[in-house]
Parts: C-alpha cells; structure tokens; sequence
C-alpha cells in the first residue's frame, strides 16, 4: 500500500441548504455596510427574489450597488465595472448567479481596492505582474448548478473572437470567504441550463477524479457528486413542477447543487483533463457555451483517453477508475472491467441524446478549424489528464464531436 501524500487549499466557508440566502445580509454585515452586488441580466435580478433580498439589505442599514453582466465576463467588463466603484468605499462584493455572475465578481472583488486592470493579471495574455492584492471580501451564491466557481479561486474570463481567448485570473485572495449554496436560487433554471451545467459538473467531477493529481478525499468527494449527478440531472431536466411532486424536484435541485459544489472544490485542488483542456478555446473562439462544449466533448475524451490507455498504458490507474466510475453511473456493480468501460461511455452519449447536447458543427465549427482548436488546448487541464494524447489523438478528439 503506497504512503497518501496531498496538499489542500482552502475551502470558503460554506452555507447549504434551501433558505440559506436568508444569511446574506448578516454575511454582509460583518465586513461593513457598502456592498456591490454583481448579478446576471435577468433571472435573479428580474425576480421576487430580488426585491426581497434588497428590502432586507435596507432593513439591515446595508447600502447596496449593482451590475449585471450579460453572456460571459470580459476583461472589459471587469475593468469597467472596477473603475466605476473603485471609489466607492466597497465593503463586501457578492455575486449571484451562474458562473459568469461569479467569475466576474470574483475579479472585482481582487481589483476594486487597487483599481488595478485585470489584464495586469490575466494567465497567458496579461502583462505577467504578480498579485498581492489585497481584495476585498467576496460572497458567491450560485443560481445554476455546474460551474463550481462558488469553490474555487479561479476567474475566468473570455474575449470572443477570430484571435480570442479563455483566461483566468486566479489566487487565493480571490477564494469566496462564504460560498452560500440554496438550492432555491435554481427553481426558474430554464432546461438548456439545467443539462448544459449539469454537464458541466459531471465532467468536472469525472476529470478530477481521474486527474494524476487525484487523492482519496478528492475521490472520495468526487464520487459523492458523481452519485447525485446520476440520480437527479435526468430526472431533473425530464421533470416539469407541473407533472413532477415537488419535494422530488427540490431533491434532485439539492442534489445537482450539491455535486456542482464538490466538483468546484475537487478541480480546484487536484486539476481537470482533456475535456476542459479543448472547452477553453472552443469557448475563446466560438459563441459556445462552457457547459455545452464539455458535455459534447465528453464521451468522446472517454473514450480517446480509454483507447490510449488500453493501446499504450494497460496498467494505468485511470482504466480502472474509468470502470469504476462504469459501475456507478449504471448501477451495475456486476461489471467486468471492459463492461464497465463500455458501460460508461453508453451512458454518457445516451445522456447527450435525451438532453439533446448540440455537437460542435451547430456552433458554425468544422474540419479547418481543427488544427486551431488542438493547437490552443490548455496545457494546464491536459497535464492532469490520465495518458499524454498525441497530436492524432487530439484531433480525432476534435473532429469526432463536429
């Protein structure tokens, strides 16, 4: 039995549950009484929710400012948004909302005291500075489940185009001092999110699981999130509040926010693989959501990365994670090792089907852009995939989700 040997980073304080969001304005309170709120366009801000959350915020003397923010961060928006309340004495920034919201609120947070830009800091793009912050407390609340950016330290941002790019801007001064999770905030989820982040969570904890960083505990997390994913994303997406009991739906809610949250506590300790190695510039190049791209690249990864194994590394760790993982998804612990393989990848393109993930050719992606796509994979996620992928190997992964 070999010696466990692992580092951890820090967690947010975490607050689950349905209702927890009734914390926010003591959360707030104990760093001052100026908050800026960062919210998406629509979904949160447009609802009850809203007015309720803000009619506590002036019962608790906290004088609040908002943005919302449409599509995914940019450097521009963040560097706007930065100089806008730079001098507004900001004591605490929350965001609330899908990964976007809290990718962005997260940079916020780590620039407003300084007024410094994002691109100082951007990895692989910026001009390289170092940053020793300081930021200012920053509270995460997310309203889908599937980014996991509540957990981590990492904003991600995105600059659309012929020549653009997926970045993030990451330290641990940026790591939310609460991650407030109420499956509540996902009851107007629209079904394309529901799968797209669904997907998103599924791959996170898939790949972390059979990341060369791996260790027990984040195994042991992952395969927690790994059996909610199985036993709610379907049910949930297939479900309506009109058809469906409702403390079913609140369940299989609970569930899907509870494996998001471990799969952005599991990535951000142990890495992620091939899948979100292609999602990164898939998503800096087309108008491609990240759920979406990890959920039509998925299998597909399964299988390249279990075909390589078998073809040049039988002994490798990750054949026999990949079968386990087999083994739970379908519920059929019976398996042999090449069942279970094969069971695994079935599984994951039978959900691709009844959640109609789009392939990549809907996205206006095709064969010339292959050798674009491969040559601007991450090379962070494709370090902690299970096997190195050739160059052939990596274009095949390409070319068989168009």
């Amino acid at each position: 039995m070999q010696t466990i040997l692992f580092s951890l980073s820090r967690f947010p304080r975490i607050e689950f549950g349905t209702g927890k969001i009734q914390l926010l304005p003591e959360k707030i309170a104990l760093y001052g009484h100026r908050v800026l709120i960062i919210t998406g366009q629509n979904s949160f801000y447009g609802s009850p929710a809203w007015k309720k959350l803000t009619a506590q915020l002036k019962s608790s003397a906290i004088q609040w400012f908002h943005s919302s923010i449409a599509g995914e961060p940019s450097p521009e928006y963040v560097d706007r948004t930065v100089q806008k309340f730079h001098k507004q004495n900001i004591n605490c920034v929350v965001a609330i909302g899908g990964g976007s919201a809290l990718d962005a609120g997260k940079a916020i947070s780590g620039l407003l005291i300084t007024g410094d830009s994002v691109m100082n800091y951007l990895e692989g793009v910026g001009a390289g500075k170092t940053y020793s912050g300081p930021a200012v407390p920053f509270i995460a609340l997310p309203t889908t489940a599937g980014t996991g950016s509540e957990a981590t330290k990492n904003a991600v941002l995105s600059q659309i185009a012929e020549d653009g790019y997926k970045k993030s801007f990451r330290d641990e001064q940026l790591i939310p001092q609460y991650a407030i999770v109420d499956p509540d905030l996902l009851i107007s989820c629209p079904k394309s999110l529901i799968a797209a982040n669904g997907m998103d969570a599924l791959t996170q904890l898939l790949e972390s699981y059979l990341s060369t960083k791996a260790n027990p505990l984040t195994d042991a997390l992952a395969l927690s999130g790994l059996e909610r994913v199985r036993d709610s994303l379907l049910l949930w997406y297939q479900s309506s509040p009109e058809q469906s009991p409702q403390p079913e739906l609140a369940l299989a809610r609970s569930n899907m926010a509870y494996a998001a949250l471990l799969s952005g506590i599991t990535l951000a300790q142990v890495g992620l693989g091939s899948v979100h190695g292609l999602a990164s510039p898939l998503g800096a190049f087309f108008p491609i959501p990240h759920g979406v791209a990890c959920g039509t690249v998925l299998t597909e990864a399964v299988r390249i990365n279990i075909q390589a194994m078998q073809e040049r590394e039988p002994d490798n760790i990750g054949l026999s994670k990949y079968a386990h993982i087999g083994r739970l998804l379908s519920k059929k612990p019976e398996l042999s090792d090449s069942e279970a393989l094969q069971a695994l990848v079935d599984f994951l393109s039978d959900w691709n089907r009844k959640m109609t993930i789009a392939p990549l050719s809907e996205f206006g992606i095709s064969e010339q852009d292959i050798p674009r796509l491969v040559a601007n994979i991450s090379p962070s996620s494709m370090q902690t995939n299970p096997i190195i992928l050739t160059q052939e190997e990596k274009e095949a992964l390409v070319r068989n989700c168009l």
